[in-house]
């Protein structure tokens, strides 16, 4: 009987497949990009079962599911969880196109987290191919808005996961291809400040900068990272005419934490900032939430010590941490359910426009999906 290590993958196979997901841009904002991405991964998709589109809402994509044939349909088996937007916006081919450099290849999207997804698919079609029947019952999950915090498809997966006994995440894989089995904690604020407009020029005394205030209460706020939570201001939007004093001014903010307790008082301490100063007044609404996924979590370890051994077999050694940065993990292992992230490629540079992944590991990585697919029961 054919097992896991039976299995046949080919890197350049597989580059190419994936090539065809990294040239279809997908950036979160943009639904109509996203449901482009989903139609190409239904068609891969539809290798493993029947696909289930779900309407996107709140002006995000759609998500896709596919739930595998199986005799104990329907009991508590694998969720593989996995998203297809990106932070590239429409149009970053043209500076960061798919290329392949040696045993390098770029691309947007590529490591976070479109290779790490095809890893999945891909190790799931060979086992199917091969004949094999995975111990427990299968389901693949696609969304389409994890990069903004999950905020439209949080329940789904939630909902999902309910249903299964693990839970595996191909996000990227750690510097050294070590494994994810924890995650701090992450909140997101909604800054904004409301002043009084002016001719900059004839009446500059009269008006009420917003600008100027939100301007000091970044400062304020990353200023108020310290060793048990961190504060960062990503985005800023405000202003129109040059010639006039900024009526009002729009932020966003994150905070991170490896305690929840730690998050909570750093989210009481960015509520407190609201409050007018000059005229002008600075609101703080609390936006999306990841809570904290707790490394000690006894199913996940029992997991990543059979990913331990998969790896040695395929012959190298897997290592193991929690992490910062957010990934619908958070949610799982909030959960309680059993959860091992990172599975997907090696790589550096995601999110920047060197974001590129290591060929090689392709294969190795849909090898340890596959042997974990294999050998969970």
């Amino acid at each position: 009987m054919a097992s896991w290590q039976d299995l046949s993958f080919d890197a350049d196979e597989m580059l190419a497949g994936l090539r065809p997901w990294i040239e279809c841009e997908s950036p979160t904002f943009d639904a109509a990009a996203v449901n482009r991405m989903m139609s190409l991964a239904a068609y891969d998709l539809a290798a493993l079962g029947m696909v289930e589109r779900i309407p996107g809402r709140m002006g995000f994509g759609d998500s896709l599911r596919v739930r595998l044939p199986h005799p104990d349909f329907g009991k508590p088996g694998i969720l593989v969880a996995g998203h297809m937007d990106t932070v590239h916006p429409v149009g970053t081919l043209e500076k960061l196109p798919f290329r392949r450099e040696g045993g390098i290849c770029y691309g947007p999207g590529i490591q976070d987290m479109k290779g790490g997804n095809y890893c999945a698919v891909e190790a799931l079609r060979q086992i199917m191919r091969a004949g094999m029947q995975t111990p427990l019952p299968v389901t693949v999950l696609f969304t389409p808005d994890e990069e903004v915090g999950t905020p439209s498809t949080r329940e789904l997966i939630e909902a999902e996961a309910a249903r299964n006994k693990y839970v595996l995440v191909p996000e990227p894989a750690h510097d050294d291809g070590g494994a994810t089995i924890g995650r701090y904690a992450i909140a997101r604020f909604n800054l904004a400040t409301v002043g009084r407009p002016s001719h900059a020029g004839a009446r500059l005394s009269e008006g009420k900068s917003a600008i100027n205030l939100m301007a000091r209460k970044i400062i304020e706020i990353e200023a108020m990272t310290g060793p048990d939570c961190t504060f960062s201001v990503g985005v800023i939007h405000a202003g129109q005419w040059v010639n006039c004093v900024s009526s009002s001014c729009e932020a966003e903010a994150l905070s991170m934490a490896k305690k929840q307790e730690d998050l909570d008082a750093g989210v009481a301490r960015m509520l407190a900032l609201a409050g007018e100063e000059g005229g002008v007044e600075f609101q703080v609404t609390r936006g999306v939430t990841r809570p904290v996924w707790s490394p000690d979590l006894p199913g996940t370890a029992q997991m990543f010590e059979l990913a331990k051994v998969i790896a040695g077999e395929i012959g190298w050694e897997l290592t193991g941490k929690s992490a910062g940065g957010g990934s619908d993990g958070n949610f799982t292992g909030a959960m309680g359910i059993a959860t091992l992230d990172g599975l997907g490629v090696r790589g550096k540079g995601l999110h920047t426009l060197g974001e590129h992944i290591e060929v090689d590991s392709l294969p190795e990585r849909a090898r340890l999906i596959a042997g974990l697919l294999t050998r969970l029961n």
